[in-house]
């Protein structure tokens, strides 16, 4: 058996890791796209590094982009095999993939405008929105923790991974001979206690393990130290400054616990009184799947849910779908709170709120997630910057930019070691491969993994294939 690493090898984005078995069964772990360069990266997701129509099985680990946006690609070019995955990661892709064909429409249109006044080639979407509605039809839904035969000598078991609605860690149990073998991909691991997620399950033991290291090289706050935080941002910027605090924000997941810890603010009288808006179409139809799904969030949201049946609404807050009350808030002086998609400022209605804002000193834009080293969202951290282009114009940064690491959906190395240990025999694990992180964090990971008693361990570059 070998597995291929294609992809959030050495980065964050774009998770891929092909597994071949000595049957030539082929089955796609992931099927992501690279993000947070912008055009740049339209030439690594073209480029997938096998043929579409080879891959027996894609099974996905979650709903987010970058480990499932290339699944309507796969299919426009000619896969027709199962994608397995559970419900909530099923009904949460039907809204991400959409939403996806649409932002590429909107970016090649851009982009080719541009070429057009350069007289260069014009490009087309990877995909359109048929390719990604046509997509669904391969879903299969598996429930976690059920033992699910996907093909002979080959089965899959989801355990939740508590990083998002859905996401789970894959055991993959592949027979070899006379030989069972067990691999572990853990996706995104979520943090050890969430707002509103429950916190990662024990997963079966295994053999060989593929682990994420987004904050491999890094620890968290305290979540009830992130409420406060998020209580002194709102007060001192909507408050005291009397202006907009803008937070981009993935309209999956991260909203959703921005809004339910503001709503525990609200009832609890201590949310001053201004206007909060979610200006997301997708953030708005994601909010309706978590309502669908409440009772597999934690034990606080059903502790709230006793005396509030929203957990995801109050009356100050606003859901926004249409594009002229968006364009309002862009003109509008009251001071209030604007959460919007994306959360790396690489697209979306936040990007325009942050050109147009970003100038304005009585402004906070207050990161609450990961974002790629090129991405927007990651520059404008820079204290150094004062100027940055968006949408082609130079704009002055006046605004104060601001983080919270406490709303990050991925567990910290120390949260994701402690996991492992309450769950897997480590001498056990045969061979552990670290995937998504960037190589400071995946180098310093590998340390921590070491001192933890792990052994054998890999950080493997993208295209490298091992054998197992």
């Amino acid at each position: 058996m070998k597995i291929q690493f294609l992809g959030a090898a050495g980065e964050v984005t774009g998770s891929k890791h092909l597994i071949t078995t000595d049957n030539k069964t082929t089955i796609l772990l992931d099927c992501g796209m690279f993000q947070g360069k912008g055009m740049d990266t339209d030439a690594a997701n073209r480029d997938l590094g096998f043929d579409p129509k080879d891959i027996h099985y894609v099974i996905l680990s979650h709903a987010h982009i970058d480990h499932s946006g290339l699944v309507p690609y796969l299919y426009k070019n000619g896969f027709r095999g199962d994608v397995i995955c559970t419900p909530a990661t099923r009904d949460l892709c039907a809204l991400l993939l959409a939403d996806t064909a649409f932002i590429q429409a909107q970016d090649v249109k851009w982009y080719n405008k541009k070429m057009d006044r350069l007289k260069q080639p014009k490009i087309k979407p990877i995909y359109e929105l048929q390719d990604a509605e046509k997509c669904l039809k391969h879903f299969l839904t598996v429930d976690y923790d059920r033992r699910f035969r996907v093909c002979d000598d080959v089965y899959v078991t989801f355990t939740n991974s508590g990083h998002m609605l859905g996401s789970a860690i894959v055991s993959l149990d592949i027979k070899e001979g006379e030989e069972w073998k067990c691999i572990a991909y853990t996706g995104d691991i979520g943090r050890s206690h969430s707002h509103i997620l429950s916190s990662p399950q024990m997963f079966p033991q295994c053999d060989y393990l593929i682990c994420e290291s987004t904050y491999g090289n890094r620890l968290h706050e305290d979540t009830l130290v992130s409420e406060e935080q998020l209580l002194g941002v709102v007060e001192a910027t909507c408050v005291y400054k009397r202006g907009k605090l803008l937070i981009p924000s993935f309209s999956v997941g991260r909203t959703q616990e921005i809004v339910y810890v503001l709503n525990q603010l609200y009832n609890d009288g201590r949310l001053p009184k201004i206007p909060v808006y979610v200006d997301s179409p997708l953030s708005v139809n994601a909010t309706q799947v978590f309502r669908m799904y409440t009772d597999s969030l934690n034990e606080d949201v059903q502790d709230t849910m006793r005396f509030d049946p929203d957990p995801f609404g109050f009356n100050s807050l606003h859901y926004i779908t249409d594009i002229k009350e968006s364009k309002r808030l862009n003109t509008s002086h009251e001071p209030c709170i604007v959460l919007s998609a994306s959360g790396m400022l690489e697209a979306g209605r936040i990007k325009h709120h942050v050109a147009n804002h970003i100038s304005d000193p009585s402004t906070t834009i207050l990161l609450v997630g990961y974002c790629t080293p090129t991405s927007l969202g990651a520059r404008i951290q820079d204290p150094n910057l004062k100027w940055v282009s968006i949408f082609g114009y130079d704009h002055r940064i006046k605004a104060e930019v601001t983080k919270i690491e406490g709303f990050s959906g991925h567990g910290d190395y120390r949260e994701m070691i402690d996991y492992f240990k309450r769950c897997q025999n480590i001498e056990a694990i045969r061979r552990t491969f670290i995937v998504h992180g960037d190589t400071a964090a995946q180098s310093e990971y590998k340390d921590h993994l070491y001192e933890a008693g792990f052994r054998n361990i890999d950080i493997p570059q993208k295209g490298e294939t091992c054998y197992l």
